[in-house]
């Protein structure tokens, strides 16, 4: 039987987490989920599973905090404000209907020695839909993605 995807739970570098119901979902694609092995940060051994990359369309409507995210910077901000203005997204889980959620991580490179955001995540409000688009990859930007909901 396969399992049904109810939410995606974003998780930011400093920790703070933000979740998207399904029905706020536009466009999502995800590249090339693998299996990997490793120690994160002298972590135990783990399975680890990374994608090439990642882009996601977000309605008007997900722009809040769930009430389970404890998160002040969103509350304070709104979290497509918060995702503009720090591009740090790390990694999600795909939450299911029933089972254990899948942890995807994304590729990330530190834009500057504190590495708090990401080379390769870029971030963008579209005037015309009122959506937030994001694109976390390394050969390719919001602008190249989405372009069309972003001429005028």
């Amino acid at each position: 039987m396969a399992r049904e995807m109810k939410a995606l739970k974003f998780y930011f570098r400093n920790g703070e987490t933000w979740t998207i119901e399904r029905r706020y979902i536009g466009d999502l694609w995800i590249k090339q989920i693998t299996t990997s092995f490793g120690r994160i940060h002298g972590s135990e051994f783990v399975e680890i599973h990374p994608c090439a990359g990642f882009k996601i369309e977000i309605f008007q409507e997900g722009d809040h905090v769930a009430t389970h995210d404890i998160n002040l910077g969103g509350l304070e901000l709104g979290m497509f404000a918060r995702a503009l203005k720090y591009e740090d997204i790390e990694r999600m889980e795909i939450l299911y209907r029933n089972g254990t959620p899948d942890l995807v991580y994304f590729p990330y490179k530190d834009k500057d020695t504190e590495g708090l955001d990401n080379v390769y995540q870029s971030t963008k409000i579209s005037e015309k839909t009122k959506s937030l688009y994001i694109v976390i990859d390394p050969n390719q930007t919001v602008d190249d993605v989405y372009q069309e909901h972003f001429e005028e």
